[in-house]
Parts: structure tokens; C-alpha cells; sequence
């Protein structure tokens, strides 16, 4: 069920048509969730992607936080399909697109390097999402991948709900069931920049991650194994950094690897599922703030480390390298790979759930 909204400019001057299309039979559309301050979230169901999230600055000024289109056209010729994106069914890397389950291999469509990233060529970012407006802050996303889908065994049926609070908090409630066993690792891939969307860099954004360690990558940002102290390193965010203040020591080979920062790191957890900050950002020229909370075990950090100006996304501004981080909170990478991470294997009868909230003020 799609429920069509209000055909309106959002405050974030996004426009209703721009995103009326159908593909594959679908529909597409927008949903606008206000709260009670004014603040504002956009969402579409082609890939459940956050297009716009419009919270107030030290001064009062809606301000629009994250990258994204004007258009449903835009998406679809992107060069980066992720932007504010639900990413599954499996998030992040598996390496050489393949892992055994229960003694039966997999095989996964290769598209990054030598890796499956996202889910393969077609994950959840691409699809076409049933929506439906619960209330004037809550929405429902609804997806069921067949048996098969991208190489992956069972049919997975995927609830995703975002509701807004007055207290501006962004709350993302992912549950999966499946027919088959399969692996699941579901993340919102939103590219943030507290100082505004089309703000050129964040390399001054003040970061604090809640993890004393991180998982290292070999070239192909695959976790090679055990995690690592950060400690003495420029991954360290134990304590609040400039997210540009070490991302050019190309002498630490991680940063070499990923072009900058593009690393899970291990939250600090006094036990599995527990719902913990595991960071915090803000902006010195909008003194917005964002901090993410959630129950995964991990937290990648991306520094948008790809972009190179030829994305234009709303408004006209071009995308540029390190416009913009993620906080992709999940499962470790390749865990289907390495028994010793926290196992991603959900069976018949079993029900994944998770969630993650972003939280915004000024300070």
C-alpha cells in the first residue's frame, strides 16, 4: 500500500512531482514527517532512502543535513546510489562475493573490486519499497527479497519504520524474517554534513566514536581479522578530533587503503544488543549536533572519500571528495566469513531486529 502525499515543496524545497514515476510496475513517491518543532525528515521508497532531513541551527534556520537528489531521475542515474539509502541484504563487504552456510556455499554477484558490497548489483537500495504513512512522524517501509535475490538463500521479508520525535531524534527500526537461513546486515547509508548540504567539507566537524577498537582492512577494505586498538593512531576518536585533522597521514597505511577514513569500529559494549551512543558529530559554523545511538556492534565511518565533484545533487551543489561522513551503524564486515565476529545468520522461525537513532541539537 502507497499512501500519495500532499502534492506540496517540502521545506526543504523538494518537489512531490519531481518523484511521482513508476518503475517496474511500482509506484514512487515521497512521504514528508514534521514534528512538532517544524524540523522535517523526506523519504522515498525507491531504495527507503532519507532525501532530505531538515533540523534547526544555532540561530534557529532549518538546515538540511543531508546529500541526496532533487529528483526520482536523479537517483537513478547517480553515481552514488547510497545516498541516504537502506542498504541489505547484506551491508557492507562480503569478500570474493562468496561463505558457506550450513555446509552449502554461496555465490554473490562481485561488484566492488573483488568483493560483494551492499548486497550486490541490485540490493535493497535499489528496490522499489512499499510505503505507507502511519501518523504525521511515523512511516512503514516494507520489502521482501526472493529466495535467490543477488545470490542470497531465503525469502526475506524486511519492516523498516522511521518516526521522527519532537525531540528530533531519528529513529530507524529495521525487523526481518526468512523463510530459508540466510545472513542479514541491514544499515541506513545517509552521507551527513552538519554545516549544511552543499557545504564543500567536514574535514572541521568534531568527532567522538565510543570504541577503543577498529577493524583493520587489507587493500580491498576487508577486515583481515582481529580488531585493533586505536590508540596512537589516526583512528583514534576516543576523544573529540577534527575529522580532518589526521585523514592525510598517508604514513599509517589504513588511512592509504581507504583513501581516508572507511572503517568498522567495535563499540564499546558491556554486552550484545545493548542500545549505546556510539558517536557523536558536530559542526562549528551551524553548531548542529548530531549524535547516533543503536544496538549493532559496530560503526563504519566513511568520509565520502570517492567523490570528486561530477554528482550534482540538490539544489546544484556539486558533490565533492569528503563533502560529507557516514556512520553506517551494523555488523562487522565478512562476518558470514569469520565464525569468531558476531554471527549475522538468521533462521526460519526467528526474527532480526534492530535500531539505530540519530539524534540532533546545537550546542
Amino acid at each position: 500500500m502507497f499512501i500519495r502525499m500532499e502534492n506540496k515543496m517540502t521545506k526543504s524545497g523538494l518537489l512531490p512531482e519531481h518523484f511521482s514515476k513508476q518503475i517496474e510496475g511500482e509506484n514512487i513517491g515521497l512521504c514528508t514527517l514534521v514534528n512538532k518543532q517544524g524540523a522535517e525528515v523526506v523519504v522515498t521508497n525507491y531504495g527507503a532512502k532519507i532525501v532530505s532531513l531538515m533540523v534547526p541551527d544555532k540561530e534557529g534556520r532549518l538546515t538540511d543535513v543531508v546529500l541526496g537528489h532533487a529528483s526520482i531521475d536523479d537517483y537513478l542515474s547517480s553515481g552514488e546510489p547510497t545516498f541516504g539509502a537502506t542498504c541489505g541484504r547484506y551491508a557492507n563487504r562480503i569478500a570474493k562475493g562468496h561463505f558457506v552456510l550450513d555446509g552449502v556455499a554461496y555465490e554473490l554477484p562481485i561488484n566492488n573490486g573483488p568483493n560483494s558490497l551492499h548486497g550486490g548489483v541490485r540490493g535493497f537500495h535499489f528496490r522499489v519499497w512499499k510505503m505507507k504513512q502511519l501518523d504525521a512522524q511515523t512511516v512503514e517501509l516494507n520489502y521482501t527479497a526472493a529466495d535467490g535475490e543477488e545470490g542470497y538463500p531465503g525469502e526475506l521479508a524486511v519492516v523498516l519504520t522511521y518516526q521522527w520525535t519532537d525531540a528530533n531524534e531519528l529513529v530507524i527500526s529495521y525487523r526481518a524474517e526468512t523463510s530459508k537461513p540466510t545472513v542479514v546486515n541491514l544499515t541506513n547509508h545517509s552521507y551527513f554534513n552538519l554545516s549544511g548540504e552543499g557545504d564543500r567539507y567536514i574535514g572541521d566537524h568534531l568527532l567522538t566514536i565510543y570504541a577503543d577498537t577498529y577493524l583493520p582492512t587489507d587493500e580491498t577494505a576487508i577486515p583481515y581479522g582481529p580488531a585493533e586498538p586505536v590508540e596512537g593512531t589516526p583512528m583514534d576518536f576516543r576523544t573529540p578530533h577534527e575529522i580532518g585533522e589526521r585523514i592525510n597521514q598517508t604514513e599509517f597505511q589504513q588511512i592509504v587503503y581507504g583513501e581516508g577514513y572507511d572503517h568498522c569500529y567495535v563499540l564499546n559494549k558491556k554486552e550484545e544488543g545493548e542500545m549505546v551512543l556510539a558517536a557523536r558529530c558536530s559542526s562549528p559554523k551551524t553548531g548542529i549536533v548530531m549524535e547516533t545511538y543503536t544496538d549493532q556492534p559496530g560503526v563504519q565511518l566513511y568520509t565520502a572519500n570517492w567523490l570528486n565533484d561530477s554528482i550534482i545533487g540538490k539544489n546544484g551543489h556539486p558533490y565533492p571528495e569528503r563533502c560529507s561522513f557516514c556512520l553506517e551503524t551494523q555488523h562487522y564486515p565478512d562476518s558470514p566469513n569469520k565464525p569468531e565476529y558476531p554471527s549475522t545468520v538468521l533462521r526460519p522461525g526467528e526474527t532480526f531486529r534492530s535500531q539505530t537513532i540519530y539524534k540532533f541539537a546545537v550546542e
